[in-house]
């Protein structure tokens, strides 16, 4: 697992703790039609589990793919900010440039995983 991995388990889990610190950062994030408090407590053990697990060797390739699968669940959050009037954060330019990362980090994550489950390559 490379060092980005690393710093993104890292990262994934403190933003895990963070759902439980102050989670009214979250809210705007989530549609009027999201069960908040639910979703905010489910996206914070989530975002703690998977960081923890992609840390640990033995559920490395497990935290890897699970985190690929969080992100796209994130998606549409991101699509319906892009299609708001008024994005949560900054403005339109930046609801699309965090939607197209979304697809980037996805694909790095799929790709970190592939690498570790083909093992190291003996030439």
């Amino acid at each position: 697992m490379s060092i980005f991995a690393y710093g993104f388990a890292f990262i994934l889990t403190i933003a895990g703790i963070y759902h439980f610190v102050n989670p009214q950062v979250y809210y705007p994030l989530m549609p009027d039609w999201f069960p908040k408090p639910a979703a905010n407590v489910a996206g914070g053990i989530a975002e703690i589990v998977i960081g923890i697990t992609m840390l640990v060797p033995a559920t490395r390739l497990y935290g890897l793919y699970a985190a690929a699968s969080l992100m796209v669940i994130f998606l549409p959050l991101h699509l319906i900010d892009l299609f708001r009037d008024r994005p949560v954060l900054f403005n339109k330019t930046a609801a699309a440039v965090r939607l197209f990362l979304q697809f980037v980090l996805i694909a790095w994550l799929v790709w970190e995983a592939r690498t570790l489950a083909a093992g190291p390559q003996v030439q």
